[in-house]
């Protein structure tokens, strides 16, 4: 009596082998989608004295050179915030400078991995003002070189005293 089961196992286990065995191979993991494709969104920069900038940007995050921070990635990895590149604030600030012909510039802080946003268009935020950043009238939690943008989104760098 027991060499039954013992045989319905052995028969199960050579089954299972060689349906295994001659089963097609399995398809390849579908490739990650690219979170880091490039996205369109509404741009505003507003300076004490009114708008400095107000456009429709393509970006996505990339390396990003100021004068006074040199060159660091931009692209939402920064302080580990996303798990993959994704488009940012200050990587849609830094291609809105550079296709509308208007510069910025930020020191880099190595300890929170990301920009701090100075000048824009020569109006600096000095001793008593910085830039903030918002999207979609929120501000960012996060630095400019953290925060996932999405397209449509609305991005603001705004002249704000203390």
């Amino acid at each position: 009596m027991r060499q039954i089961p013992a045989r319905r196992s052995a028969v199960a286990a050579v089954a299972l082998g060689l349906a295994l065995a001659t089963a097609p191979a399995v398809a390849e993991a579908a490739p990650k989608p690219n979170t880091n494709a490039a996205v369109k969104v509404n741009l505003t920069v507003q300076g004490p004295d009114g708008l400095l900038f107000k456009g429709r940007i393509k970006t996505k995050g990339h390396d990003v050179t100021t004068a006074t921070g040199g060159t660091h990635k931009c692209d939402g990895t920064n302080g580990g915030a996303n798990p993959s590149k994704v488009p940012t604030p200050t990587a849609a600030l830094d291609d809105a400078a550079h296709k509308k012909g208007f510069t910025w510039d930020g020191t880099w802080y190595a300890s929170f991995d990301d920009y701090s946003v100075d000048t824009i268009k020569n109006v600096s935020g000095g001793g008593s003002a910085y830039w903030s950043i918002s999207v979609n009238g929120t501000p960012t939690p996060v630095g400019g070189c953290q925060f996932k943008i999405k397209a449509g989104d609305d991005v603001a760098f705004t002249w704000t005293s203390f």
